[in-house]
């Protein structure tokens, strides 16, 4: 094995402690990593805006000089990162995606971006996204298309699927994202990795112009292990005053051991919800045999449904969305020259925004808050939900979106990934963990959802199942090359 394969196929705290140990140094990891996206990106585009080798190899260095006089940055001291392209990153292009930011520098730095950069981290570029992250399939015009780890002419999904395929190659140790429609969980599913979607509030969102409407979306973290992703959950996560609604709990608290016993702790299994969400063949399926390994670890597991009528759930959804698209993008959307450079859903949206009355957005709050009061009452009798990640499987990425899912008419852009819009609505801690692959080797991913505010509970039965069935140890893209596995 070379220096490069060993470095690459570290864990991300495994190659911390290479580092703080010296066994590798911040120039040797530096190198392995730009060799490795050399070879690997290509195929499938997964990291964008990357900075010159030259620069990025003259900062491990410096990171090298401050080590050997005894000082680390953090656990992240000498670690490639790249930070996904609608997170502010102070000194890089932040283009979410659109020709019109495509030029621009952010100022600052996002607040989870900050904190990353204060534990060590080195930022090396961006990891794509869809046009301002919207739909969860990741391409754009500035970038292109993003392809799966698994088959670069499948979809990656998104909107952090730059982030997940690039942690399936090894091309990351680890990787942030953003999760609103699922961003960090369907990405997840599709690329064989894991990522969190946390509590509301768990992770500071921010600075920004507006400050208390958007909790919809959130910042959170991804791995190839849930070891990996909780520690950096524990760097992204912690009161900031600049985020009025963040929680004020001490993120030392998701330090504590994830090794737990699950004889007798209960889950809910929502499935498909009685047949509402159309399902691609073999997504249950998998799912539910899935549901095997849950029992193996003591879990009894029951289905089970939320007392609540889904279709209000989805209108609820697209009544909320469409106001908070239209208020990031509506003053672009009100220029005729800069509405022309918004994709047709960004335009559908913010029209769609522009039709609210405000006793609509009233109701869809309403409607939101007994969604939460429904799930309230499945947890008195279960401890965690699961529902499928995705309702398809990786799919054609040269469609903008799947227009019908096993014979049933998807009607919006976003449709087909309705399966996730419930722990999105309620604010509840949601993990995507890898369950296995369909029969055409494609990867399948289930959402373990919490309690409120149960990060670590989350966190901890996401553990026990990884140590149980090793999913992504299983079944590596091949040769890392994103060629296929």
């Amino acid at each position: 094995m070379s220096t490069t394969t060993e470095i690459v196929a570290l864990g991300a705290l495994e190659l911390s402690r290479a580092i703080h140990a010296r066994d590798y140094a911040c120039t040797e990891v530096m190198q392995a990593y730009l060799a490795h996206i050399e070879r690997c990106n290509p195929a499938v585009n997964a990291l964008v805006g990357l900075l010159p080798g030259e620069a990025l190899l003259a900062q491990a260095q410096q990171y090298d000089q401050e080590l050997a006089r005894g000082h680390s940055r953090g656990w992240m001291h000498g670690m490639p990162q790249a930070i996904k392209d609608l997170a502010a990153t102070a000194g890089h292009v932040t283009s979410q995606g659109s020709p019109l930011f495509s030029g621009q520098a952010s100022p600052h730095d996002a607040i989870s971006v900050g904190r990353v950069r204060a534990s060590g981290a080195i930022v090396i570029g961006r990891s794509n996204v869809p046009e301002f992250g919207l739909g969860s399939h990741t391409y754009n015009r500035v970038y292109g298309t993003t392809g799966n780890a698994y088959a670069p002419h499948l979809s990656a999904g998104g909107s952090s699927g730059g982030a997940a395929v690039a942690l399936a190659l090894r091309m990351l140790p680890v990787a942030d994202g953003s999760d609103m429609m699922g961003s960090l969980r369907n990405p997840a599913g599709f690329n064989n990795v894991f990522g969190f979607r946390p509590s509301q509030g768990r992770v500071p969102y921010g600075p920004a112009a507006e400050l208390f409407a958007q909790q919809l979306a959130t910042e959170g973290p991804m791995g190839r292990s849930v070891v990996d992703l909780a520690r950096l959950l524990q760097t992204q996560a912690g009161y900031d005053p600049r985020a009025p609604l963040a929680l004020n709990e001490d993120p030392a608290y998701l330090g504590q051991p994830l090794a737990r016993d699950f004889t007798g702790v209960r889950l809910g299994w929502l499935g498909d919800y009685n047949g509402y969400l159309a399902m691609e063949p073999g997504i249950i399926s998998g799912c539910e045999a899935a549901l095997g390994d849950f029992r193996q670890l003591g879990c009894e597991v029951e289905a089970c449904q939320p007392d609540y009528p889904m279709d209000a759930l989805w209108d609820c959804w697209r009544v909320l969305r469409h106001w908070l698209v239209q208020g990031s993008l509506g003053a672009l959307y009100a220029d005729p020259a800069q509405r022309a450079q918004l994709k047709p859903e960004a335009q559908w949206e913010v029209e769609g925004g522009l039709g609210l009355t405000a006793a609509q957005v009233y109701q869809a709050s309403k409607a939101r808050s007994d969604w939460y009061r429904a799930l309230l009452k499945l947890f008195e009798r279960f401890d965690y939900l699961l529902l499928p990640t995705a309702q398809v499987f990786p799919f054609d990425a040269s469609s903008a979106w799947p227009k019908r899912i096993a014979g049933r008419a998807m009607d919006t852009y976003h449709r087909w990934m309705e399966v996730v819009i419930g722990p999105t609505l309620a604010g509840l801690p949601a993990l995507s963990v890898p369950v296995g692959f369909g029969a055409q080797g494609l990867p399948l991913g289930m959402q373990i959802i919490g309690r409120p505010q149960a990060d670590l509970a989350v966190l901890q039965l996401g553990y026990a199942h990884e140590r149980l069935t090793q999913w992504v140890g299983r079944r590596v893209p091949g040769e890392w090359g994103g060629v296929g596995g």
